[in-house]
């Protein structure tokens, strides 16, 4: 049916009945699991796909960080687009490129190819991300809705957990001799299963009232965070060139020709991608810093624990995989009672987590200190552990207590601007560690291990921003709906 709103805007609602609304859940699921999980999937595949394609170690770090950059640069502008032009057409549109682009990057015949294709696979991300958040947010209402959430955090949390685990699997078993390929080509056939079901099973939606796509805005804000990375990945292996500096030196004036354009935007009244007046209250700003800090130290361990445990240790990819269960089950147990504690508790469960967190690196530090490449993997236990319940502990009551402190009415704003935050993070981090890692030799033990120390200082950052964060209990937070416009994940 069709029901026109107060302004005249035709919103357009599901053209039949769904009898059961709990069936597109787990289309929508499918689609947010497969773009999370392929962030993590691939980190234990790194090393085989250097041997494979002989890939450089910039090469590698492209492959992981030119997914988060794109993600990020196109996150918000993908949400606008769903909001005028549908959805659940959106998101269809999304998971056909995300299953191309997958297949792509399963079929890649050189480093160069992977990278690219991994570049639309960011794209494709993010246009399905936003339109999942936004049809839950439309098709369940009350207590409905916390429990389609809580499904939808329960499925990122373990494809970014489990993502090395799966990954790991599908490398050492080779099916039907793919290797680390099959890391990407598994999502053709899920992709394909959704990308049917959609028209079928999801509801169609459209924003009552029309928003502004800025799509100047975005490719700016991807040209900035480019102008950072390339030098950071590039840099190192080319001796730190001229053109690298000058990159960095001007990565400043891109993005502050990014936030002038928002600006501008924002004093037209017209729709802009960033809500700057977000950043004079305390609790964002605090908030965002915490987040950024989060991401950076999350995505960069991941990646070099795979790289230490198979190119240093001499573990196959399945065996690495398993190492990272441990970080699973203390996620698992950890995350389940967070939100919980997050109402009593407010801002000190995610100075916990970020303690636990610099406890977990801080004891592997020590233990690669000490053992180097060799030695029991049991000296690694309790740092995991740590490592996996201070993540827990951040992941979900981080972004409770920061809308705690937000104007409801902009908590879509907010919320989307923090998962925009976390995909720079993601890229920045791995980019940031990478010149440390790569650069203290070819002692992988040594390198882990300086590593370990600069991602501890992260850590301990979110310990102090955290102090920054609201005192007040998140019930309200937690339990209130936010607008699905611009939530994004």
């Amino acid at each position: 049916m069709r029901r026109r709103t107060r302004g005249g805007t035709i919103a357009a609602m599901t053209t039949h009945a769904h009898t059961n609304q709990w069936t597109a859940l787990p289309v929508l699921l499918a689609g947010a699991f497969m773009v999370v999980l392929d962030f993590f999937i691939v980190n234990v595949a790194l090393p085989s796909i250097a041997t494979d394609l002989g890939a450089g170690e910039s090469s590698l770090e492209w492959v992981v960080a030119g997914y988060g950059l794109t993600f990020a640069a196109f996150l918000i502008t993908a949400g606008r687009i769903g909001d005028e032009f549908g959805r659940r057409r959106t998101y269809a549109v999304g998971i056909g490129l995300f299953t191309a682009a997958s297949a792509a990057c399963g079929l890649a015949p050189s480093p160069g190819t992977l990278v690219l294709a991994r570049v639309a696979q960011g794209v494709a991300g993010a246009v399905v991300m936003p339109q999942v958040l936004s049809i839950i947010g439309v098709t369940y209402k009350d207590g409905d809705y916390v429990r389609a959430l809580s499904y939808y955090g329960v499925a990122l949390g373990l494809a970014a957990v489990g993502g090395q685990v799966i990954g790991g699997a599908l490398v050492q078993t080779d099916v039907a001799g793919l290797g680390w390929r099959g890391c990407f080509l598994i999502n053709v056939p899920i992709g394909l299963a959704a990308l049917v079901a959609t028209p079928r099973l999801v509801p169609e939606s459209r924003a009552p009232r029309r928003a502004r796509i800025d799509l100047p805005g975005a490719v700016v804000l991807a040209l900035g965070l480019t102008a950072v990375l390339l030098p950071l990945i590039e840099g190192r292996q080319h001796g730190w060139p001229t053109w690298t500096w000058l990159s960095l030196a001007a990565a400043p004036l891109i993005l502050g020709a990014f936030v002038a354009h928002q600006a501008g935007l924002q004093r037209r009244g017209a729709g802009a991608l960033l809500d700057l007046g977000l950043f004079r209250e305390r609790t964002f700003t605090a908030g965002v810093l915490t987040q950024l800090f989060l991401a950076c130290a999350q995505a960069s361990f991941f990646v070099y624990l795979a790289l230490y445990l198979q190119d240093g240790r001499g573990l196959n990819p399945l065996e690495a995989g398993l190492v990272f269960t441990i970080l699973a089950v203390a996620y698992v147990v950890v995350s389940g009672p967070a939100p919980e504690l997050t109402k009593r508790f407010g801002r000190s469960v995610v100075a916990a987590g970020g303690a636990s967190l610099a406890a977990g690196l801080l004891a592997l530090a020590l233990a690669t200190a000490e053992v180097g490449v060799g030695g029991s993997l049991l000296v690694l236990v309790p740092g995991l552990v740590l490592v996996g319940a201070g993540i827990g502990l951040c992941f979900t009551p981080l972004t409770s207590t920061v809308l705690s402190g937000i104007d409801p009415a902009r908590a879509g704003a907010a919320s989307g601007a923090m998962s925009t935050i976390t995909q720079v993070g993601y890229a920045l981090g791995v980019a940031v560690t990478g010149v440390i890692f790569f650069g203290a030799g070819h002692d992988l033990g040594h390198a882990f291990t300086v590593s370990l120390l600069q991602l501890g200082a992260l850590a301990a950052g979110i310990v102090v921003m955290s102090r920054l964060l609201p005192k007040s209990r998140v019930a309200a937070a937690v339990d209130a709906e936010p607008e699905p416009v611009a939530i994004a994940a």
